[in-house]
């Protein structure tokens, strides 16, 4: 009889991320934090990389080095670790003083690995072609990365929203960001939003 080994997932059950060989799209930012040609800033407790598929002209991903799926995971005790992260990408943000950006989290994520999004509002992109896409940063689907310290600090848990509730904010009518226009599809908000 063989001896005991330890399993794959015992092995992989730590507290810094391991990147691993073979992994489902939902796990790409764990590559990515590796990747050269992505990662921007990168210090002891987090790594600041380019959203491999931007959806504006500048538009990166806050990614702790700590274990941390999603935001339903994180205890009170991590809002110092949230608030670095913002900081972080505040700092970031100095280097392109023209450029207007916005801070947070996805309620409902795709990929797994907490990360926070820096976002600059003028959303011109290739990459962002859907209602969802939009949706996802111009809805109450994106918390802001203050109100999401803020909750886990009071509560000790952060609050997001059901499935179906994230659903109908991406599923809602377009709408300008910045004034009162709901246009009928993204190539119509795309050319509107070149105004502002």
């Amino acid at each position: 009889m063989a001896a005991a080994t330890p399993s794959k997932r015992a092995a992989s059950d730590t507290t810094t991320l391991q990147p691993a060989k073979k992994t489902h799209w939902s796990q790409g930012l764990l590559a990515s934090m590796n990747d050269p040609d992505l990662v921007v800033e990168s210090d002891e407790r987090m790594v600041i990389i380019k959203d491999k598929y931007p959806k504006a002209r500048y538009h990166f991903l806050v990614i702790p080095k700590l274990n941390v799926p999603n935001l339903k995971s994180l205890k009170r005790e991590q809002s110092e670790l949230l608030r670095y992260m913002e900081e972080q990408s505040r700092l970031l943000a100095a280097k392109y003083p023209q450029v207007e950006f916005r801070y947070g989290y996805h309620a409902i994520p795709s990929m797994s690995q907490l990360h926070l999004h820096m976002i600059s509002q003028d959303f011109d992109s290739p990459c962002l072609k859907t209602k969802r896409h939009w949706n996802s940063f111009n809805t109450r689907y994106f918390l802001d990365s203050a109100d999401v310290i803020r909750c886990l600090e009071e509560r000790g848990m952060v609050v997001t929203m059901t499935p179906i509730a994230g659903e109908k904010l991406l599923d809602q009518p377009l709408k300008c960001h910045k004034c009162i226009y709901s246009p009928q599809n993204m190539p119509k908000l795309k050319q509107h939003l070149y105004k502002h």
